[in-house]
């Protein structure tokens, strides 16, 4: 079965980024509920208004969806309906229907009793059972309409306790819809959709083609590849994997974690040396702050211009606020071909494909234009791939048999403009306390590739 719910922005004309506030966490929790699902989200109250117009205007004639809202008291709850909103002033019947709650431990889930009317379809807010009811009044409010003691208890469409449901807090912080569909694209392909040798030789092969490397330029002793990607897609992780390997054992030398901001707050250049010999190997990782979304916050994209320029040193602390600024003397000569970058990798969580903001999208097309103008070659790291396919989870090797990590490389694909053939799915080492065959295959290969991009930067740049 499928564990994880993924989320799309639907298409929308409102200014503002449509994203989901669902924890990866909570998502997984609410997967176990609706098993294999693809969420799209169809209705954010803080960004079309808590009236019932506006969520009717978003959500009728969907198919069945699910509703999530948010109280100040921590809950996660809502409900589920199997049946289309269509405001034709009907009661609906739905056996599918039933409300949950999120609020740490096992989510409570409490199914509509047999013969009950699941909710009203009218021209008003979301409501279950005509006892709870969502955007109350056109306001950031849930109401639960307590039933007359005589009705019994069943004539209740939902058995559940306020207290319990929602911690009686009935002020919501937001309230969200979203169109539930079964995912159909989880499945196993017949066979690979590229090949892979997940052999202990091929592993020896890679790491021999790494450290005897040689840059096509005589100029450059080593190829500078700069990480780029949102917090906590794994750039720092990038690296602590790559040293594990040629250090032959877990290494961390690199911060890395799942802060809400980045944990790098430095430009790192960061150089690996063979763990048998001590010798540096023909290339260095460049790691800088996190991309984030919002203006003044994390890495600036006039600061990513002078590290591609070769402009930045390392141990550079960025300010959000403020890009960096050269002093007159190196600003006055070109960097060296040694000192500039040779390829770009963008970093991205394959869980938080669907997720991304129209900002964070806008910021990356920003880059990757500037990138282009430079000629500088790039490459997508997608990372997170066991979190994002339970097929991958079980096995690493079932990666290129993953029909749905197939449909991820191509979203990202067209996400960021860049062929789909530059997307390399991995797996750092991020808990693990040995390595592991097969994601040391994997990390080898995406290395590989970086360099043979970066060959192709110097080849170009030789010729000019």
């Amino acid at each position: 079965m499928y564990s994880g719910i993924q989320v799309f922005a639907a298409p929308r004309t409102h200014n503002a980024p449509l994203t989901s506030n669902l924890t990866e966490e909570q998502r997984k929790q609410l997967c176990g509920l609706l098993e294999n699902a693809e969420l799209t989200l169809l209705y954010k109250a803080s960004v079309h208004g808590y009236q019932a117009s506006a969520f009717h205007q978003r959500c009728d004639r969907q198919g069945p969806t699910l509703l999530v809202a948010y109280n100040y008291s921590g809950y996660v709850f809502g409900g589920y309906t199997s049946v289309d909103y269509a405001q034709s002033g009907q009661q609906i019947i739905d056996d599918k229907a039933f409300l949950f709650s999120v609020h740490g431990g096992a989510p409570l889930c409490i199914y509509v009793n047999s013969g009950n009317y699941a909710r009203s379809d009218d021209a008003g807010g979301p409501n279950f059972g005509q006892q709870l009811y969502f955007c109350y009044n056109n306001q950031a409010t849930v109401y639960n309409q307590i039933l007359n003691k005589y009705m019994g208890v069943k004539f209740n469409a939902f058995n559940f306790s306020p207290a319990t449901l929602y911690g009686n807090d009935t002020q919501l912080s937001e309230c969200e819809v979203y169109k539930v569909e079964q995912n159909p694209q989880v499945s196993a392909e017949e066979k690979p959709w590229r090949n892979v040798l997940w052999t202990a030789d091929r592993r020896l092969q890679l790491m021999k083609m790494i450290r005897n490397h040689t840059p096509l330029m005589t100029s450059v002793s080593r190829v500078k590849i700069l990480m780029i990607g949102p917090v906590g897609a794994g750039k720092s992780s990038f690296f602590n994997s790559i040293n594990s390997i040629f250090m032959g054992r877990i290494t961390s030398k690199a911060m890395s974690g799942s802060a809400g901001t980045s944990l790098t707050t430095q430009f790192r250049t960061y150089p690996v040396k063979d763990g048998r010999e001590k010798k540096p190997l023909p290339f260095v990782l460049c790691d800088t702050m996190g991309l984030e979304e919002q203006s003044g916050a994390g890495l600036d994209i006039e600061d990513i211009n002078s590290i591609l320029q070769g402009h930045v040193p390392d141990r550079y602390k960025f300010n959000p606020t403020a890009p960096f600024q050269p002093d007159e003397q190196k600003a006055s000569r070109p960097a060296s071909l040694q000192e500039k970058i040779h390829c770009v990798v963008y970093v991205i969580d394959a869980t938080k494909i669907s997720l991304m903001s129209d900002k964070l999208q806008e910021k990356l097309a920003s880059i990757r234009r500037k990138v282009n103008s430079l000629g500088i070659a790039q490459i997508i790291l997608m990372t997170k791939v066991d979190e994002a396919c339970p097929l991958v989870e079980k096995d690493l090797q079932s990666l290129y048999l993953s029909s749905y990590i197939k449909s991820k490389v191509q979203e990202v694909s067209s996400r960021l403009g860049v062929p789909v053939s530059c997307v390399l799915p991995v797996k750092n080492y991020s808990q693990e306390l040995e390595l592991e065959l097969n994601c040391d295959v994997l990390l080898l290969t995406a290395l590989q590739q970086m360099l043979n991009f970066a060959d192709d930067y110097l080849d170009d740049a030789g010729h000019e």
